[in-house]
């Protein structure tokens, strides 16, 4: 590549890498916010312990992840002005107006209600405790809601105008940027594979504590919670992705050509299980395909024409100019496939976990189903799975809790890559967003720095997850189970000092 090029690939480098690091923790705030508030919803409503149990257990793991969340998200603000300053010049007026949005309202809720979640278990009454946690998480779903609205703008741009003299683009549909068709599909599609992402971490460390023999009616509950949301997610992430795949097809068909590696265009265009091919030459010299699957994923029609990347490449040549309009080929290819595949693993594993345990750890007559004995997944009424083959579920579940992170950033990875050249789709070419007064040496330093820097918080998180995970749920004093019955406290201890919950 051209020296010329360096600082755009170095500016993509380091953004792709923030982003893709940012990522891995908003999924899990979205569903873990949401599951921890039902959880102390069960509590409230059957005042049993083992649900109080569970939502200060979990709670903790929500907030370990949305501190690190929110730290790593404000350096992706900063690289607007840093690396990408032509490009915030130009769609600053549309780019920033759901961001502004998303810091007044959605922001705006989640740190406001925390803080009296966090403080508020021995201040506020049970309901409007229990309300502060429900607020954060339809916070979190407003914030995801903003910022892929304003991301679904790059990928599909409407309700704008390009004003020459400024040589800006203007926003005059604010209403149409909110609500068009790509944000409410990738909205759809990405709020149900944060919950794969819960599920999966739920059902991960509840594995871990059963095949320990630890924690057994909370982590009983867990597991069934996080199997029935790894389920009911996964079957709603397929159905979005179906969607989100039709209106990709009309939108980007380079991006449904490319994640197919679709050469020439046809009917009946086959679904690629695995495809090998020379880039330059525009073919592929190995494929396995399923024929017409391609068209209806994109038409409802499995006869459908689908245009090929050599095709929409000419097109784009003919309207945009002299060029090439190929994104990574390999890289949108395989993202492709490992998005859907860990996605789907998961979503099998929820499937099977929830036929193991449909009878609830029922054990054959006899066996004791006290705090120190472990419940032996159930085949069939009063016959137990051995203990070997339980054991063998307990380590693949705990390794699941890694797929949907996985699908997620490979996801998201095919999402922007598949995209290029265009940072606005057919309005603003990536080449032409970076800031031209950034050096390679600039851009590489920051991105060095940046790399050791979430390093280092990796480090400090997977630290402070392990060690509250294998603490398990904390033991309940009185002050948890006799909360007080109006704001401020009972009179008793009115004059007590705020406590930090954990």
């Amino acid at each position: 590549m051209e020296l010329a090029l360096a600082p755009e690939t170095l500016a993509r480098w380091q953004f792709g890498t923030t982003t893709v690091y940012h990522f891995l923790f908003v999924p899990l705030t979205i569903s873990l916010a949401a599951l921890t508030a039902g959880l102390q919803t069960a509590w409230v409503r059957t005042n049993k312990e083992k649900y109080l149990r569970a939502t200060k257990f979990w709670g903790k793991l929500f907030l370990i992840n949305i501190a690190m969340g929110v730290v790593t998200g404000i350096v992706q603000e900063f690289q607007f002005g840093m690396n990408w300053s032509d490009y915030s010049r130009f769609v600053g007026d549309i780019f920033g107006a759901p961001l502004a949005f998303e810091a007044l309202i959605a922001f705006f809720f989640e740190s406001t209600f925390i803080g009296l979640w966090i403080f508020g278990w021995d201040k506020l009454p049970k309901r409007i405790h229990l309300a502060c946690i429900w607020m954060v998480s339809i916070g979190t779903v407003l914030s995801a809601y903003f910022i892929l609205a304003a991301n679904s703008w790059m990928q599909h741009p409407v309700g704008y105008r390009i004003n020459k003299e400024r040589g800006r683009a203007e926003l005059t549909d604010f209403w149409r940027v909110l609500t068009q068709n790509t944000a409410l599909t990738q909205f759809f599609h990405t709020i149900t594979a944060a919950f794969l992402v819960g599920g999966a971490f739920m059902v991960g460390i509840a594995a871990f504590h059963l095949a320990r023999k630890k924690h057994i009616p909370v982590m009983r509950t867990s597991l069934r919670l996080g199997l029935i949301t790894v389920v009911i997610a996964g079957l709603l992430t397929a159905i979005s992705g179906d969607q989100l795949g039709k209106v990709m097809f009309k939108q980007q068909p380079m991006k449904m050509a490319a994640a197919e590696a679709l050469w020439d265009g046809q009917n009946s265009a086959p679904f690629s299980i695995f495809a090998y091919g020379d880039v330059s030459k525009g073919h592929n010299s190995v494929e396995i395909s399923i024929p017409g699957i391609l068209s209806f994923l994109a038409d409802d029609n499995f006869d459908s024409y689908v245009p090929g990347i050599n095709d929409i490449n000419k097109a784009e040549q003919d309207k945009y100019g002299p060029g090439d309009y190929r994104p990574n080929i390999p890289v949108a290819f395989w993202s492709f496939r490992w998005m859907i595949g860990f996605g789907m693993a998961s979503f099998a594993l929820g499937i099977l976990g929830l036929w193991l345990t449909r009878k609830k750890f029922m054990l054959p007559p006899g066996m004791r189903t006290g705090e120190d004995e472990v419940p032996h997944l159930v085949l069939f009424k009063n016959k137990a799975l051995s203990p070997k083959l339980a054991r063998c579920y307990w380590i693949v579940a705990l390794w699941t809790l890694l797929f949907p992170l996985i699908a997620n950033s490979w996801g998201w990875i095919f999402t922007e890559t598949g995209r290029q050249p265009w940072v606005v789709y057919g309005v603003l070419q990536t080449r032409n967003a970076v800031s031209p007064g950034v050096s390679q040496g600039e851009v590489l330093t920051s991105m060095i720095l940046f790399t050791l820097l979430y390093a280092a918080l990796a480090v400090v998180e997977v630290k402070l997850l392990v060690k509250y995970i294998k603490a398990g749920p904390p033991e309940l004093t009185d002050a948890d189970l006799n909360p007080p019955t109006r704001i401020g406290g009972d009179h008793d201890d009115a004059d007590r000092p705020m406590a930090f919950s954990y």
